[in-house]
């Protein structure tokens, strides 16, 4: 017979709903606080509630993302979440856009949160993915094929976005703004290609090696038996896709808050254009982050690279040009004159990547590496004006 009272069986069903869903529960509660600061002025408390608001429900979004990937095959797994994820950083920087209303310091803020989403996902998301996973297990194995064919998409897009940085100091803004459309037109077809060879011709390049498959396997049953009671994993996915619509609509009217009060603090507090770029790809990321860490801990280390260069390469390729087409429809003019610490700091994080996932097993000094190299990118970009 069960001997505990019913009290501690109800306090039980709490505390494990309460885990279950503190995602949601903190992003319902921070969005009042976040309402509630922006109307009574208090700007700090209310950038600060909203981060955690739009953090909260972007984890819901990822982890509802991460349940339709599980019934999907690769690549198209990755897809959903780095997708999912990409519309969240795309909200957050238009919303910047929106309300730097032309403002050249808005502007730089929304290069700075383009380049720095990448940097964050090549480096904190693949480092300490690949590091966590590497304490676990001496070395995993992922297929070499898809970094060798990520870094070369992101080699190509990384060298078209030279060409307007490069005109940019011909002092021509009519110039510089039209070889953008140009470089933005140029990644949009390049990438019907990408997908196109990703999804049809050579899906194999981006799927786990054998053994991997076998070490997955074996773990997913242990792994999801505490699952079984969370309701997005009993929703069909048409439902499940069209709460991550309404999830993404209500970060977006948060990111509303974030943008207004956060363009007037930056300026209050003189936090340079680099860094302001830095939190907002930061707040993007998070959620990605986490799911990365849960799969290398699952020896899942092929899905980390996909996620990781995946959503480096639709941050480049789709992230721009929509941005840019917003921003349009807006009257402003969103050129992609990025400056040489931020395209070097790109094509170095590269060629990084491409030296950790080339030979097709990872470690935890490639992982500790990448974490290095963004604490020195997050220092000059604090710093840089």
């Amino acid at each position: 017979m069960d001997s505990h009272p019913p009290s501690y069986h109800y306090n039980s069903k709490l505390l494990h709903f309460i885990v279950e869903y503190i995602d949601i529960i903190l992003g319902i509660i921070f969005s009042f606080l976040s309402f509630y600061f922006h109307n009574i002025g208090n700007k700090d408390l209310s950038v600060i509630a909203t981060a955690i608001a739009i953090g909260a429900f972007s984890m819901t979004v990822a982890e509802i993302a991460d349940i339709l990937a599980e019934r999907f095959e690769e690549p198209f797994a990755s897809f959903v979440l780095t997708f999912s994820a990409v519309v969240v950083e795309i909200v957050l920087l238009y919303m910047i856009v929106i309300n730097a209303t032309g403002e050249q310091q808005g502007l730089d803020t929304v290069k700075g949160g383009i380049i720095s989403a990448i940097i964050v996902d090549m480096n904190v998301l693949l480092g300490l993915a690949v590091f966590i996973g590497g304490l676990s297990f001496k070395e995993q194995e992922h297929n070499e094929d898809t970094s060798s064919t990520y870094t070369t998409i992101l080699l190509v897009a990384t060298s078209a976005l030279l060409v307007p940085s490069v005109l940019n100091y011909t002092q021509n803004s009519e110039k510089l703004f039209q070889s953008s459309i140009v470089i933005a037109s140029i990644l949009m077809i390049f990438y019907v290609f990408i997908f196109i060879f990703q999804t049809k011709t050579h899906k194999h390049f981006f799927k786990a090696t054998a053994k991997s498959r076998i070490l997955r396997l074996k773990k997913h049953n242990k792994e999801h038996i505490h699952e079984e009671d969370y309701i997005f994993e009993k929703l069909p996915s048409i439902i499940n896709l069209l709460i991550i619509f309404g999830l993404i609509f209500l970060i977006g009217f948060l990111a509303e808050f974030f943008a207004k009060d956060g363009m007037i603090l930056a300026k209050e507090y003189g936090i340079s254009a680099g860094l302001a770029g830095l939190i907002i790809a930061i707040v993007a990321v998070s959620p990605e982050i986490m799911t990365a860490i849960k799969a290398a801990k699952d020896d899942e280390i092929q899905r980390v690279v996909n996620i990781a260069m995946g959503a480096s390469t639709v941050s480049i390729m789709i992230t721009v040009p929509i941005l840019m087409l917003l921003s349009y429809f807006n009257g402003i003019k969103l050129s992609l004159n990025f400056n040489a610490f931020q395209v070097g700091a790109l094509l170095l994080t590269i060629i990084l990547a491409w030296k950790t996932t080339d030979d097709g097993e990872t470690n935890y000094f490639e992982g500790i590496s990448h974490l290095m190299f963004f604490a020195a990118y997050a220092t000059i970009a604090t710093m840089y004006h």
